[in-house]
């Protein structure tokens, strides 16, 4: 093996164990702190472990965040996010490169953040989770695994925020006031990231300040550049809700399947007239997100199911 890692300790690597033969690229991933850098440190020589062995044919190169993409020979190479600082002929030029350092029997250890780098490079993946081996293998496999784990943290960290009441703007003749925008997950409480594909909520307080005999209470979702995406209203419902007295508060809520692809998205929701005298508008009021665990591109997310026929 031209590099192998023996049950080794150091800095935030536990007990780690693996090994690379000649001849190949291993894409590295993983959060930061999770010890990728250290690991590619280790390869280089530039790190001692404080427990167990690093074997690594010499010589051995490390290339950092900051440091020019060359790639003189070398029997083990490390290189930590150095491609994301560079343009397009200069990766183009470096890819080639390390096509032949692999041909040529280098082993390459590749730490991105960039799926279709890695995807593109890598012969296999490694996927470090606080200082340890989460997964090896095959490139696809791995990244999607790696996709999964890091969507249900956007989510899992989405959970842990309140929305925030903050429209672009904000107009009406001031009959009704919205008090409250939430956004809540198919587990009951608030979160600025949906699931694609979940249960969504959508709750809007509104107080009336005078009497209104037809009120409607709407919501709007659009992506980030403005394009409506999805729109409904109690009138479209058929759920009347007037007439309305001063200092009335009605609650309403909105529940559907968040079948939305992987992007940042804004709600706008209003209390008006039938005949679309404001109450109260606030545009943009509240910001969410959407996760997946995989790629898909637009808006709607239609999950098609792919079959081939000979």
């Amino acid at each position: 093996m031209a590099l192998a890692f023996r049950r080794v300790s150091s800095g935030p690597l536990q007990d780690f164990d693996a090994a690379a033969p000649d001849g190949v690229v291993v894409g590295i991933i993983g959060e930061n702190g999770s010890g990728t850098e250290h690991l590619l440190r280790l390869a280089a020589g530039l790190e001692k472990p404080a427990s167990g062995s690093v074997d690594a044919s010499a010589p051995a190169r490390f290339l950092g965040p900051d440091d020019a993409l060359s790639l003189a020979p070398a029997a083990v190479l490390s290189i930590d996010q150095t491609f994301a600082r560079h343009d397009a002929l200069v990766r183009e030029r470096a890819a080639m490169a390390l096509d032949r350092m692999r041909r040529g029997g280098a082993t390459i250890l590749l730490a991105s953040h960039e799926e279709e780098l890695l995807r593109r490079l890598a012969d296999e993946i490694w996927w470090l989770h606080e200082g340890k081996l989460a997964g090896r293998g095959d490139p696809e496999d791995i990244l999607g695994a790696y996709r999964k784990h890091i969507a249900e943290r956007i989510r899992a960290w989405g959970g842990s925020l309140a929305p925030q009441l903050a429209p672009r703007l904000r107009w009406g003749d001031g009959r009704a006031e919205v008090l409250r925008v939430e956004t809540i997950g198919e587990d009951g409480r608030p979160t600025m990231v949906w699931r694609s594909g979940e249960l969504a909520v959508v709750k809007v307080l509104v107080q009336f300040r005078e009497a209104v005999d037809d009120p409607v209470i709407g919501m709007m979702i659009r992506t980030r550049i403005g394009l409506n995406v999805y729109g409904t209203n109690t009138e479209l419902e058929r759920l009347k809700l007037g007439p309305c007295a001063p200092d009335e508060t009605v609650e309403i809520t909105f529940a559907f399947r968040c079948e939305l692809c992987p992007q940042e998205y804004t709600l706008t929701v209003a209390s008006h007239d039938p005949d679309g005298v404001w109450h109260d508008w606030l545009e943009d009021a509240v910001a969410f997100a959407v996760s997946d665990t995989r790629y898909t591109s637009g808006v709607a997310n239609l999950r098609a199911q792919v079959t081939r026929t000979r």
